[in-house]
């Protein structure tokens, strides 16, 4: 099953994180279905996200720091589309 989201959101977080953080490895998946009736669900889909990412650019920095190079990146689309992203980031050779 290929769980690489490819609507319009997610094709616009992909290009962002790609220009910004160069990654080595990237999977960001659709999530929405499974928050059907919660909070910030949006009918249209691409309203929850997971995603897993290898940058270099997250060396020698903590999960914080790395979870706010990943926002940064994505800037306006946290606010005004996405209501959730849970992210896994990691540098090159960490498991």
């Amino acid at each position: 099953m290929d769980t690489t989201a490819t609507g319009p959101v997610a094709t616009e977080m992909l290009a962002r994180l790609n220009s910004a953080l160069s990654p080595t490895f990237i999977q960001l998946t659709d999530d929405s279905e499974k928050h059907r009736g919660h909070r910030g669900y949006n009918a249209a889909g691409e309203s929850h996200f997971s995603l897993e990412i290898e940058s270099a650019a997250f060396a020698a920095k903590s999960r914080v720091d790395r979870q706010r190079l990943v926002y940064k990146a994505l800037g306006n689309l946290m606010r005004e589309r996405v209501h959730a992203l849970q992210i896994r980031a990691r540098a090159p050779g960490e498991v």
